[in-house]
């Protein structure tokens, strides 16, 4: 069993170290020329995939090496144009709601309409009580003294 998965252990780091030394351009190779470290990692095992990994290739991540970064914001988050909409947006839409709650009532003094446009119920006139009195049930038209 153990030998089993030695094996398989030593097949699968000369596999990745092969297919690493192929990819690899030819001016990150370190010491011997590319064609030699396939040689290298395909006969000997353990010992040549292993150099290959610390010794082979150059793995400087400095200035220079490694992926170029990307220019520019990544995510929308992290571009100044689209946060700056954004909140310009938002002001916006909040003034506008602010606007619609602050409307008075009309110039004679009478009752704010509600939504549907029925004057007086805004505020909780008598139309929401169901009478004037108040003691009724607005859905039933029952008088509640009379229970």
């Amino acid at each position: 069993m153990a030998r089993g998965i030695l094996a398989v252990l030593s097949i699968a780091l000369t596999v990745f170290a092969l297919a690493d030394c192929v990819q690899t351009k030819d001016d990150k190779v370190r010491g011997v020329p590319k064609w030699a470290w396939i040689v290298l990692i395909v006969l000997l095992p353990w010992v040549g995939p292993i150099t290959w990994l610390f010794v082979g290739k150059d793995r400087s991540w400095g200035a220079g090496g490694g992926q170029p970064r990307r220019k520019g914001p990544i995510a929308p988050d992290e571009d100044p144009d689209f946060l700056r909409k954004l909140d310009e947006d938002i002001r916006r839409e909040r003034r506008e709601r602010e606007r619609g709650q602050q409307s008075p009532g009309s110039a004679d003094g009478s009752a704010p309409e509600d939504r549907r446009g029925n004057p007086g119920e805004a505020d909780g006139g008598e139309a929401d009580r169901g009478d004037a009195t108040g003691d009724g049930d607005p859905t039933t038209g029952r008088d509640d003294r009379s229970l």
